[in-house]
């Protein structure tokens, strides 16, 4: 049996676990941003205030602030589609290279039988969040190939991150990964054309 340390030894390990701890949510919340105090509390395994106590040393406000202020940021960057025209909510976006965007899952989506989340609904995510990185005032899908992992359910929020992988002239890959507390859903690979100049009577996204 070990005995008890040394108070002086034992203030240092309560220092390295709380740091160690915070790093940790810090991380979570990079790839999350819409996590909960619960969420966070049930997956560093500490109490919710224990949580709230992290986020005010560390100056991270609470989620509904984070949402309003990284959508809001988002939105204004897009070019190719309008705030409401992607599906899920944008709360990360770098025209050209990269985007994150959340899908609260809802039982509107889902099959009533089954409580699984319709594929498209997937799809339509993952094809907005390609096109919204698109640095164009016009751009459309032209081509996507597509992979469905693990079934999704009502209530799961679908975390999807875009990444542009190629450029060329006016061609862009843009391949998506989807998932659900860290597990893919959803992977898609998807080439989208930016067409600028069409006119009103032409072709639209």
């Amino acid at each position: 049996m070990q005995a008890n340390c040394h108070w002086s030894v034992c203030l240092m390990r309560m220092r390295l676990a709380k740091s160690e701890r915070q790093q940790r949510l810090v991380a979570l919340l990079s790839d999350d941003p819409l996590l909960t105090d619960e969420d966070l509390a049930g997956r560093l395994g500490v109490s919710v205030q224990t949580i709230r106590l992290d986020r005010l040393e560390l100056g991270v406000p609470e989620m509904r602030v984070r949402a309003r202020e990284i959508a809001e940021k988002a939105q204004r960057t897009l070019r190719s589609l309008g705030p409401h025209e992607i599906a899920g909510e944008l709360i990360d976006i770098e025209l050209g290279s990269r985007g994150v965007s959340v899908l609260e899952t809802t039982p509107e989506m889902a099959f009533k039988r089954t409580g699984i989340v319709r594929g498209h609904h997937l799809f339509a995510q993952g094809n907005s969040l390609a096109v919204s990185l698109i640095d164009a005032e016009v751009a459309l899908t032209g081509s996507a190939r597509l992979r469905f992992h693990e079934p999704v359910r009502v209530g799961d929020r679908v975390v999807a991150r875009a990444e542009v992988k190629e450029s060329k002239e006016r061609k862009s890959l843009v391949v998506v990964t989807s998932r659900v507390g860290g597990k893919i859903v959803f992977t898609g690979q998807f080439i989208v054309f930016a067409v600028d100049g069409i006119g009103e009577a032409g072709m639209r996204r």
